[in-house]
């Protein structure tokens, strides 16, 4: 069963940038990719550093610890030194309102 939670706002995400939140204990990250939002795990896979500290270069979340790359919209791992992809929440806007399913 879901379990939806308001994040955001749609306007606290402006499009190309990241935005981290914390949902029940789980920090998420926000990616705003050309209008669409979607929901990571806000840790690097590689050294466990938070996401959203880091920027998006189109469709990737760039670590700005050690240069990983995921994909914003799946998670999928792009570049070492990660190896092992994030995890992806999903998401819906509603009103205005994000909300990410946190199971």
């Amino acid at each position: 069963m879901a379990n939806w939670l308001q994040v955001s706002s749609v306007s606290e995400c402006p499009e190309g940038e990241l935005r981290g939140v914390v949902a029940e204990g789980q920090h998420i990250v926000l990616a705003n990719v050309e209008g669409t939002i979607y929901a990571l795990r806000d840790q690097c896979s590689h050294e466990e550093y938070p996401l959203s500290d880091g920027e998006l270069d189109g469709d990737e979340i760039v670590c700005v610890y050690h240069g990983a790359r995921f994909n914003a919209c799946t998670g999928a791992r792009k570049t070492l030194p990660a190896v092992l992809p994030i995890k992806s929440f999903p998401i819906e806007v509603r009103e205005g309102d994000i909300y990410v399913d946190v199971t």
